[in-house]
């Protein structure tokens, strides 16, 4: 196999080191308004948890059209490329490296958002799915709304987001950022492209499996050719069905797409594992067969315990394991798992996705400071 050094194989066992831990995406909605601008917060943020040797930023539009929940930040303005570089300083000064998570929503928003209809590759709503917005609640809550019908995207709508996806790469780069990750999953636009349930276009991307994988690899292709193949990983989620995506081909429609990954040359597939207590676990076949087909280096995140996370990587299916909610609440992840001590738990649902301060945010204490 083949590696990148941002991502060679590690092992959560033994003497700690730091790049042994990658903090995975979360979104968090903490930028400021109007404009969805990175800031201070967010910088000190991931500044705390640079005991992860790498990170992938919460989830960022690269356009205001791809913008699915209030106040996430985006990549495609000035203000934005010059507000990132306070985090990605911060990040390299403590010996990290930050990867920019690109995102569109696709279908999953609402005009209540941002005040446009929502795009997909068919006039189909998401059934039983919402988005949220903030209305000034003291407790920082949000609400919650149903997503809008979409709009099925022309030829030019197409064109058009592939654009924004290249140019918030190259955004991303003038920002500081090592890399960028595209966001494949989770039931957002290129995911939604990838599924049969989602996607009945008759054109060139939908029908076959060929055809539905198109959008993923035209943006990648893009994304390569901007900022070159070392510097991008991709995100999917073949075992996550929320968002009104259960597609009965998708496994077989993933396995293709990451054949041609494969070929791309992109430094990384992140494995998006489902994380609730019942949640489908991904089975060893579909890993020994992700890894006969793709030789770069493979991501998993999913509330994995650490002992969890080792036994993928003894067994040799994955090179990474990513670590969401330990990072969300516990600056120093690493290190408490070092020494086995005992975890801060999330304090305040409330305050998961925004509420504008350090509630739930940049207050969770490190373990040094209980000493």
């Amino acid at each position: 196999m083949k590696y990148n050094k941002l991502f060679e194989p590690y092992n959560l066992s033994g003497k700690l080191l730091k790049n042994r831990f990658l903090m995975a995406p979360m979104t968090r909605s903490r930028s400021s308004q109007p404009g969805d601008v990175p800031n201070a917060l967010m910088a000190e943020y991931y500044g705390q948890r640079t005991s992860a040797g790498i990170i992938i930023t919460e989830a960022t539009q690269v356009s205001l059209q791809g913008k699915g929940y209030a106040n996430t930040p985006g990549i495609y303005t000035k203000e934005q490329i010059e507000a990132w570089k306070q985090v990605t300083k911060k990040v390299h000064q403590k010996g990290s490296k930050i990867f920019l998570q690109l995102w569109h929503v696709g279908r999953v928003s609402a005009y209540k958002v941002n005040g446009l209809q929502p795009m997909g590759p068919s006039a189909i709503k998401a059934k039983d799915t919402q988005v949220y917005i903030f209305n000034g609640a003291p407790n920082g809550d949000a609400t919650f709304v149903p997503v809008d019908e979409p709009k099925e995207m022309s030829q030019q709508d197409i064109d058009q987001a592939i654009e924004t996806f290249a140019q918030g790469a190259l955004n991303a780069m003038e920002a500081g950022f090592d890399g960028v990750e595209i966001h494949g999953a989770n039931g957002y636009l290129i995911d939604q492209f990838l599924r049969s349930n989602a996607n009945k276009r008759t054109d060139r991307y939908g029908g076959s499996k060929e055809n539905r994988i198109q959008l993923l690899l035209e943006i990648t292709r893009a994304v390569v050719e901007a900022v070159g193949n070392a510097h991008v990983g991709v995100r999917l989620s073949p075992f996550i069905k929320f968002k009104d995506m259960d597609d009965p081909e998708i496994l077989d429609t993933i396995m293709l797409a990451v054949k041609a990954l494969d070929e791309i040359g992109v430094t990384y597939i992140h494995l998006s594992e489902a994380d609730w207590d019942d949640a489908p676990e991904i089975p060893d076949n579909f890993r020994v067969e992700l890894r006969n087909n793709f030789h770069n280096t493979v991501i998993a995140t999913g509330n994995k315990t650490p002992e969890q996370g080792e036994a993928l990587l003894k067994e040799g299916l994955v090179d990474l394991i990513g670590f969401g909610r330990g990072f969300l609440a516990n600056p120093d992840y690493p290190e408490r798992v070092a020494l086995n001590a005992q975890m801060n738990e999330i304090t305040d649902t409330h305050t998961l996705f925004g509420g504008g301060d350090e509630r739930g945010y940049t207050d969770y204490p490190f373990l040094l400071d209980r000493c």
